[in-house]
This record gives C-alpha cells, sequence and structure tokens, in this order.
C-alpha cells in the first residue's frame, strides 16, 4: 500500500527540504523519523539516497514541520530534523538557520498566521528543538508572500526577497548554558597526545571552535581538501565527540557519535585572501574571520546560519578563541565571515558585565523560495 503525504520542497537559504504541516504527520515521534527516513531515502549505504526525495548531502536532506502555535497571535511551532543519509537516524538536538528561514513563507503560505500586514509581515517561530524564539520578517504584497527580490546570499545564484531573521535570546539552546563548561577557552587532550584548546559556545546552536593552525590548516580550505582526508575527519569529529561530553550533550564519546548535529565543529582563522566555491575573489579586508564548518561528518558547503549567529556572539565574549581571531572587530555592528561559499554578516546584540554574558539577539538575513508543493509517496 502506498501512502501520500503533502508537502511544500523549499530552499531556505543554503540548504532545501520539505517543510510539512505537523497535521500531515503522526503525532509519534519514532513514527514520523521512519516516515521522513523513507521519504528521504536514507539508509542508502551508497550515500546517494536513491529512492527517495533527499539530496544525497547533509544540506540537502533536512526537513521543517510547522504546525499553529495555540493562544498566540502570528506565531507557529517549528520542528527541524535532520535526516541521516547512509542510517535511518534523524537528529532533531539542534536547530537549522537556514531552514528556518522557509518557516514564516510557509505558515503564511498555509493559514497559519493571522495578521498579514504590508510590506513585512512578522512571524513568531518557537522553534521546539532548542526552545527558543525565531522572529522572521516576511515580505508581503495583497495578502501573498513574495519570494522575488534583488537580495543575493553567498551560495546560491541569483537572487530572491530579503527575510530577516532575529533569533532572539540564543544563549543555551541545548546545553541551557552560554558557556556550557563555565570557561571561554577549555585545554584538552587528543588521543595522540596532542593537546588543543577549544572554546565551546552555545548560542543558536552549540558550536566547538577550534583554530586552524592547531589543526595543520591555512584556515581557507574547501570540501575537497578536507573530506577525503579520513584522518584528519576523523580528528575534528573526536573533538567534537569530547566537546559533547563536556557541554555535557552525551555522556561519553560513544553516545555522542549517534547525536552528530550539535555540537557542530568549526575550524577558524584570520582574515586572509581566498577563492570561494563560486570562484569568487575573497579579500582579507572584506572579512573579518575564516571559519569552516563540519555539518554530519562533512565541510559545510556554506556555513550554518545558527553556527553563523554563535560565531557573531562568540566574537563578542571576551576571551574566546573567536574573540582572540576578530580582535577589534568584535565591537562592530556587523562581523563579516568568510566561508566556503563567500562571506555571511551576522549581528549580535551581547551584554557583558564582568563575567555574566547575555546574548540577547543575533540577526541575520536569508532568502527563500519553494521549489515544488505536493505529496511525498512512500510504502506503508
Amino acid at each position: 500500500m502506498e501512502k501520500y503525504i503533502k508537502c511544500t520542497w523549499m530552499r531556505g537559504g543554503t540548504s532545501k527540504g520539505a517543510c510539512f504541516l505537523e497535521s500531515e504527520l503522526s503525532n509519534d515521534i519514532s513514527t514520523q523519523n521512519k516516515l521522513l527516513s523513507k521519504i528521504y531515502g536514507s539508509n542508502d549505504p551508497s550515500g546517494r539516497q536513491i529512492d527517495g526525495m533527499g539530496g544525497g548531502t547533509s544540506t540537502t536532506s533536512k526537513a521543517v514541520i510547522v504546525s499553529k502555535r495555540a493562544g498566540e497571535r502570528n506565531s507557529v511551532n517549528y520542528t527541524f530534523a535532520q535526516v541521516d543519509i547512509a542510517s535511518d537516524l534523524v537528529d532533531r538536538k539542534g536547530n537549522c538557520g537556514n531552514m528556518s528561514s522557509t518557516v514564516g513563507p510557509f505558515a503564511i503560505d498555509n493559514g497559519l498566521i493571522e495578521d498579514i500586514t504590508e510590506p513585512t509581515t512578522q512571524v513568531n517561530i518557537f522553534n521546539t528543538n532548542t526552545q527558543k524564539t525565531i522572529v522572521a520578517h516576511v515580505p508581503v504584497k495583497n495578502g501573498q508572500v513574495i519570494y522575488t527580490g534583488d537580495y543575493a546570499i553567498s551560495g546560491v545564484p541569483g537572487t530572491a526577497a530579503r527575510i530577516q531573521l532575529d533569533f532572539l535570546h540564543p544563549s543555551g539552546a541545548v546545553t541551557k548554558q552560554l558557556l556550557p563548561t563555565g570557561h571561554v577557552v577549555d585545554h584538552v587532550e587528543l588521543a595522540d597526545g596532542q593537546k588543543i584548546e577549544i572554546s565551546i559556545v552555545d548560542a543558536a546552536n552549540p558550536l566547538v571552535f577550534v583554530r586552524a593552525q592547531d589543526l595543520g590548516l591555512r584556515g581557507d580550505e574547501q570540501p575537497e581538501e578536507i573530506d577525503n582526508k579520513p584522518d584528519l575527519l576523523e580528528k575534528m569529529l573526536s573533538i567534537r565527540e569530547i566537546a559533547s561530553v563536556l557541554a555535557g550533550i552525551a555522556a561519553d564519546q560513544n553516545e555522542a557519535k549517534t547525536i552528530p548535529a550539535v555540537p557542530k565543529f568549526c575550524f577558524i582563522s584570520p582574515p586572509a585572501d581566498y577563492i570561494s566555491l563560486e570562484g569568487q575573489p575573497i579579500k582579507t579586508n572584506q572579512i573579518d574571520i575564516q571559519a569552516r564548518m563540519l555539518s554530519m561528518g562533512k565541510l559545510h558547503p556554506a556555513l550554518a546560519i545558527t553556527g553563523g549567529i554563535c560565531i557573531g556572539v562568540a566574537a563578542k565574549i571576551p576571551g574566546t578563541l573567536v574573540n582572540q581571531i576578530v580582535g577589534p572587530a568584535a565591537d562592530q555592528d556587523e562581523l563579516r565571515i568568510g566561508h566556503c561559499s563567500g562571506i555571511l554578516s551576522v549581528g549580535a546584540d551581547v551584554a557583558v558585565n564582568g563575567e555574566d554574558v547575555e546574548a540577547k539577539c543575533g540577526t541575520v538575513f536569508r532568502t527563500a523560495r519553494i521549489l515544488m508543493r505536493g505529496e511525498a509517496c512512500i510504502e506503508d
């Protein structure tokens, strides 16, 4: 027997995946996960997701689940799911900032928003993964979402309408603490005996930061330079697993392997000239820091938006590795982050009072587009 599930396939920022109304799915999370795995064609040893809708990469194997938030006008609940490719694992520990940009437009298109105003409609989004609120400012005309526009983002060809995302009080999205270990820098020892400095910061999503030079890297590497080095990837993932335990996300490194989406691993370096994946020259004076992130064990071709928010917040916390690299640029209204596909500018409002640090808000700008509306078919 075939089963048909209504969904809208959307690009959000530099990611894409299906957006579902929660009412279209089972209320049981285990059943939901099995459905998602089937829809995306996961548990595929070839890594191609050939028997499903997934794109064979972490950035194209994402799902958004939305419902009306009871008792609150212009508010929705949003759950993010990272659907693994080679296994039936569905990770719900953290959020995806890029796919967050689809939630406001999807909610308006599906009649979940009462007060639609022009030129922008504010949609209050409660992310169930992190228990945090995101305010999306969605362009609207004649009661309809505007998708076309002249705003360009690195990693996406062409232009579209600009969507502003304000991540409110992003501290402790997963661990409930901005600095999960209580330190701006932690010293860890790896299996090969190397001692290394890391910073673990949890804002929008938890990240573990490492200096590129401590890994023997320049900092401007592209995916093929990292993904084809299994020993290097194993070392990065080991650091991620150690950080997971230190942050209290996992009880041990074995459990950390089963929670691959958080914390996210990120190596950072000072600004330098490099060529983006799109062939665009990025000049030293155009950026304040370089950052490269892993996504589900591979180098992200751009930069996770939640990662960008975390970098922006970490830059304003005195003593973190990010803060040490950006230096005086930490005082700017916007931080310019050089990544594989170009530049991401983020804003962060952080209050520092001695040892007390509070992240009040992080802001980014994205675009989104509907790719397909229809029904996904699976064998029931």
